[in-house]
């Protein structure tokens, strides 16, 4: 029964709809500041636990339950993507710093390499626990279709391309004489020598990690820089010098 006396009409309650709505934006930023609370006290419960921290550790550091972390991330995985793209957005920033902070006109590639290195290892290195809850997931139980792992080593490759690229460039005038490459071509061969440096390092990392008896954290860059760069060294070689003289002949033709 209508007793407001105007009759239901379908654009009756658009107004409250609106209010709602407007509720909800009003409330967003605390939604948001109370998602990177929640994501703060986790990156302190896995420094003080270990990487196989459980959810009642991270509760307990929150000063909060499970049930309201839940209603902010849906579940443990949500939780964990959450910390993920914190970290992330940490070593995807760390290397973009390193390698802007390495540029030099012409970009040194053995140097971008180098930075690069360094960069991911030094945070391994100083966030252990938070690198290892990061890359063996113990809060989640099956498989993420946006891997944030995966996404980060593309975002650093991404990074790495784009700076292989102009040192090549520099070092070759913007094509490889003995090869023939220029251009696009150019681009995609240090897309392929990013990706596999990003995957070397990532799987050194991880082996590094692991190992009771370790190279210090300095030799194991130079190390991989050295691995790397005597790849990628005989492609600035170029052929600019005169061929060879023909063998002298007493009958020249």
């Amino acid at each position: 029964m209508d007793i407001s006396g105007q009759g239901s009409s379908a654009a009756g309650p658009t107004p409250r709809v609106a209010a709602r709505d407007g509720r909800d934006s009003r409330w967003q930023p605390h939604r948001e500041q109370r998602r990177k609370s929640l994501v703060d006290a986790t990156i302190k419960a896995i420094r003080r636990h270990g990487a196989t921290v459980g959810l009642d550790d991270i509760a307990a550091e929150a000063g909060t339950s499970r049930t309201v972390i839940y209603r902010h991330f849906d579940d443990k995985a949500g939780l964990y993507r959450a910390v993920a793209q914190r970290i992330d957005a940490r070593v995807v920033g760390d290397v973009s710093a390193a390698l802007l902070a390495s540029n030099t006109t012409p970009p040194d590639p053995r140097t971008l390499i180098s930075s690069t290195v360094e960069a991911y290892l030094s945070l391994v290195e100083s966030d252990t626990e938070v690198y290892r809850f990061v890359v063996n997931r113990p809060l989640v139980d099956r498989p993420l279709a946006d891997d944030p792992v995966e996404g980060t080593a593309g975002q650093v490759a991404d990074q790495l391309t784009d700076h292989l690229t102009r040192a090549l460039r520099g070092s070759l005038g913007g094509h490889d004489i003995r090869h023939g490459i220029h251009g696009d071509a150019l681009y995609c061969r240090a897309r392929v020598w990013a990706v596999a440096l990003v995957g070397s390092v990532q799987a050194v990392a991880d082996d590094w990690l692991a190992a009771s008896d370790r190279l210090p954290r300095d030799e194991l860059v130079e190390t991989l820089t050295d691995l790397a760069w005597h790849g990628l060294a005989p492609q600035l070689t170029l052929q600019t010098e005169s061929p060879p003289p023909r063998p002298w002949s007493a009958h020249p033709e």
